[in-house]
């Protein structure tokens, strides 16, 4: 049975790999111990599962058949070990998450790792990127994406909360420069500007009938890093729009202040998106619970 097994999981790898040499390199198997499995299947079914030339490689009539049949005994086989794990509710194995920089070190992390002291068996795999990863291609379990999803099919997504945006800056440059009383006044003060991608990001202000009012800051300052731009407003150069999570002690300590209090600030939703699967692995679903408990405090004021 077991050599039986080996064979489904090779002749799976041949066909999502493309050719032989990928399948042994993802297995960690010479080629011609891949090929050679292959022919022992072939031979105890009776049938010729591939067509092969010198340039390509394609399943045959009852090939294909077969593959069908065995990608659904191998989902049957992952659905029975979630579900025998969520009855131990002990969950182990790897789990691979994708969180942007700045708010996967200092909000994301710390609950995931708190997790892992839970669930000893649980090895965390934490990749630290603000690109917006393809899950499937590149192996995660899990993703954290802030502000507005895109249409992602084969992904399902669950809001854990909102990242809120305030403009802030220090007493010494208030002082030295003037409190703004208004939107309108912050053109004519010296900002500490957000350069992502080539652009400089615009500060985005809610307005009392609901709508947002987008403001381009005169920038003193450009940088692409959110903790400098916090360090540049608390050293004094400027009016900087910054997530609340990153200032809340400067605000605590008097560092720096926030502006425009009558304004509300604006917020960002931030999502957990995972693939779609038959059934949820237990060591996601735990992952995404404890984001959805623990996250919120850590991003708020």
């Amino acid at each position: 049975m077991s050599d039986r097994l080996s064979g489904i999981s090779v002749l799976v790898s041949v066909v999502e790999a493309g050719s032989f040499a990928l399948a042994a390199n993802r297995l960690h198997l010479s080629r011609s111990a891949v090929g050679k499995t292959i022919a022992r299947l072939e031979q105890r079914l009776g049938v010729r599962l591939f067509h092969r030339t010198t340039r390509s490689l394609n399943l045959t009539d009852d090939g294909a058949l077969f593959y069908e049949r065995c990608l659904r005994a191998l989902e049957e086989i992952r659905v029975a070990e979630n579900l025998l794990e969520s009855g131990k509710r002990q969950v182990s194995g790897r789990l691979r998450v994708s969180m942007p920089v700045l708010i996967g070190r200092l909000c994301i992390a710390p609950v995931l790792t708190a997790l892992s002291r839970e669930h000893p068996g649980l090895e965390l795999d934490l990749s630290f990127s603000d690109r917006v990863v393809d899950l499937a291609e590149e192996g995660f379990d899990l993703a954290v994406r802030n502000g507005p999803l895109p249409n992602s099919a084969g992904l399902v997504a669950r809001r854990l909360g909102d990242n809120r945006m305030t403009l802030c800056a220090s007493p010494e440059y208030l002082a030295r420069s003037g409190v703004p009383d208004s939107v309108e006044e912050l053109p004519q003060h010296d900002a500490i500007a957000y350069r992502y991608a080539s652009m400089i990001r615009s500060w985005l202000i809610p307005q009392a009938d609901g709508t947002t009012r987008e403001v381009m800051p005169k920038p003193r300052l450009l940088m692409d890093d959110l903790q400098a731009i916090a360090d540049a407003a608390v050293a004094g150069f400027g009016i900087a729009w910054l997530p609340c999570w990153l200032i809340r002690d400067a605000l605590l300590e008097g560092r720096l202040q926030q502006l425009l209090g009558e304004v509300p600030g604006k917020d960002f939703e931030v999502h957990a998106v995972w693939p779609l699967t038959p059934h949820l692995p237990l060591k996601v679903r735990l992952a995404v619970d404890a984001l959805v408990s623990h996250l919120p405090a850590r991003m708020a004021l």
